[in-house]
């Protein structure tokens, strides 16, 4: 699991930092990339990445601003000639199914896979064997949703050391052994697969939220997130200015992680007034507040580790 950060900028693209757009990076896990927003240029900048557009399982869309959707209608009509045939979702705010139709239709566009687009309310969003992914609408000059993906623990691993040290050599018994079967050996002995099975290792959870101010359902989402993604478009004494465009500052967002128990803080949607050079005194007015903050930058991948590789590097 890996964040690759499209597009980190607000409002208008600048030469620094293109419009909003994450990929949430599930190789390992199911094969898949899921896309948070899509805002102008977003192909362009997978061009730059070993993202694949084919791999875009899900999109998930905060609202419907341009700079979050503009790109939307070019990614899904690219994504039939880059190979992509599986089906695609895409989530997001009542509106976006009329966006997309009417930008396909008009454009003659016509996609090689199936397409469904869910409007969305608060609460469970998706949920599968795997992922578990909630909303709950944020303050903004439009609804907007901020997205909470848990991950459910994983099956502990087979403790190959203790199966050896029992004489049991390695083999297909192993595999029924690892799924929790019994089995009896030659020898007469009854193995329960569930004896030699670890702890489970713990999910990780992470947040990604859309435009918004300072508000308790961001906390609510971010509760006990190992990465928080916020928008902190404005710094610290810019407060009122935040509020009165429906944004937040880079501490308003550390206040919010720490309020939450996070364990880690990006910030992103950063305004255009600040040059690639100030991203250091944004990053230091949030590592006030929330230690373990860091200022997204485009094209920036970030590595999210299991809790066992954690531990380790801890």
């Amino acid at each position: 699991m890996d964040f690759v950060f499209l597009g980190t900028g607000a409002g208008v693209p600048a030469k620094a930092r293109n419009v909003s757009s994450i990929a949430l990076q599930l190789l390992e896990e199911r094969g898949a990339v899921w896309l948070f927003d899509c805002g102008e240029a977003t192909q362009h900048q997978i061009l730059k990445t070993p993202v694949k557009p084919r791999r875009i399982e899900k999109i998930f869309i905060t609202h419907l601003h341009g700079d979050h959707i503009f790109g939307l209608p070019g990614l899904l009509g690219s994504r039939s000639f880059q190979g992509g045939t599986e089906k695609l979702t895409i989530y997001g705010p009542k509106g976006i199914k009329e966006y997309v139709s009417v930008s396909l239709r008009l454009s003659g566009t016509h996609l090689q896979y199936p397409l469904r687009v869910v409007e969305i309310e608060k609460g469970t969003v998706f949920e599968d064997s795997q992922f578990l992914v909630t909303a709950l609408p944020l303050e903004h000059g439009l609804p907007c949703f901020g997205y909470r993906i848990v991950e459910k623990d994983r099956p502990g691993s087979l403790m190959v050391d203790n199966l050896q040290k029992e004489g049991i050599p390695p083999g297909p018994l192993y595999r029924r052994l690892k799924n929790g079967e019994t089995i009896e050996l030659e020898d007469g002995r009854t193995i329960d697969g569930r004896d030699y099975i670890g702890e489970p290792q713990k999910g990780r959870i992470i947040t990604i939220l859309g435009d918004t101010r300072k508000c308790e359902n961001a906390v609510k989402l971010a509760q006990d997130a190992d990465y928080l993604v916020h928008e902190a478009t404005l710094a610290k004494d810019e407060e009122a200015m935040a509020h009165a465009h429906f944004h937040s500052t880079t501490a308003q967002a550390a206040g919010i992680a720490a309020k939450a128990n996070a364990k880690h803080l990006i910030l992103t949607h950063i305004s255009s007034r600040y040059l690639r050079d100030e991203a250091a005194m944004l990053q230091a007015e949030a590592a006030e507040i929330f230690p373990n903050s860091i200022v997204a930058e485009d094209l920036m991948s970030i590595k999210v580790p299991l809790y066992f590789e954690q531990q380790v590097k801890g």
